[in-house]
Parts: C-alpha cells; structure tokens; sequence
C-alpha cells in the first residue's frame, strides 16, 4: 500500500504546486521551459507508475460494502467522464457550463469508482483523486479570478468529444484488466 500512497501523494502534490504556490512554479522555471515540462512529466509519469504498481501489490481489505447499485452508477460515471476529460482538449460549448471539464472528470471518475468499490486501496486512490481536483478547481478558481465563460461554438464541435469519449471508453474497457488486474464486463 506504501508505493500507492506514495504515487497518489506525489500526483496530488506535483499537479498541485502550480495552482497553490505559482512562485515556486516560476522558480522551477528558471531552469528553462523544456526541463522544467521534462521534468514536471518525468514526476507525472513516476506517480502513476508508483500508482499502478502500488494498486496491483496492495492487499486490499474492506472498508465498507459498496452499494449494489454502485457498479452501475460507475459505468455511467465512466463514460460521462471520459466525454468530460475529452471536452478539455476541444472547443466546445460544454466548456460555456462547466468551467473545469478535466478536473469534473476525475471527480466524476473518483466518485464512480467509489461507489463501486469499497476495498482500502480504492479508498486510497479514489479518494485521493477527488480530493484533488476538487482541492485544484478551488485553486485554479482563486488563482484565475471570475470565469471568462468560451464564445459559443457550432453545435457540431459537440460531438466530437462524444465520439471521443465514447472510444476511451471502449478502449479503457479492454484494457483496464492489464492495468488494474480487475476486467470491467
């Protein structure tokens, strides 16, 4: 559980430095804009690998008895989050609502997961991806001021994260049994 704690810790806090503390950000800058991006991803790619083999050597024991009903709100969760998560990286008019369609994602994809698991190493890793991004929209919300809502876009640009989503989802179902040791179907 030692290195799952340690991965978890290290994302939460390395994506966690710009928003809370961007004078040290730009500190770290001094190095240059290319190291300090290699470096900010070297420590990215780190905490998941300490996460994925963290969680696959963790002796998971209950903490509570999920809901039954909680494999299938995290379904749904899943691909409302992958949709989100693909939102980010597009114009769209979903970003016109929802001010951090990333950071919603993950809290939609903790709280899922959640539901749908109640063993000590998913409370370790899901609970502390929700912190974070709730604790990281509150950030970036103090650290950006009021919210500059996009122009409209045409409609049309609303599918292509569907389309996106929908894909990462068939694709994470496949796969997350190598990731995660735990087939989804």
């Amino acid at each position: 559980m030692t290195m799952l704690v340690l991965g978890a810790a290290l994302w939460f806090v390395a994506h966690l430095l710009p928003s809370v503390a961007p004078g040290l950000r730009g500190r770290l800058m001094s190095i240059g804009e290319g190291p300090y991006k290699g470096l900010f991803a070297l420590t990215i790619v780190g905490s998941l690998l300490l996460i994925i083999f963290g969680w696959r050597a963790a002796v998971p024991s209950m903490v509570y008895a999920e809901p039954d009903w909680g494999r299938v709100v995290n379904m749904a969760a899943m691909l409302a989050a992958l949709i989100l998560f693909a939102v980010a990286l597009f114009k769209t008019n979903i970003k016109r609502y929802i001010r951090h369609p990333q950071l919603t994602s993950i809290l939609l994809w903790s709280v899922g997961h959640l539901l749908a698991n109640g063993d000590s190493r998913s409370v370790v890793l899901f609970g502390a991806m929700g912190v974070w991004s709730v604790i990281a929209m509150l950030a970036i919300n103090r650290r950006d001021g009021a919210w500059q809502k996009p122009d409209a876009v045409p409609v049309s640009r609303d599918l292509i994260p569907v389309v996106v989503g929908v894909v990462a989802y068939a694709v994470l179902g496949w796969v997350h049994p190598y990731i995660a040791g735990i087939s989804i179907y």
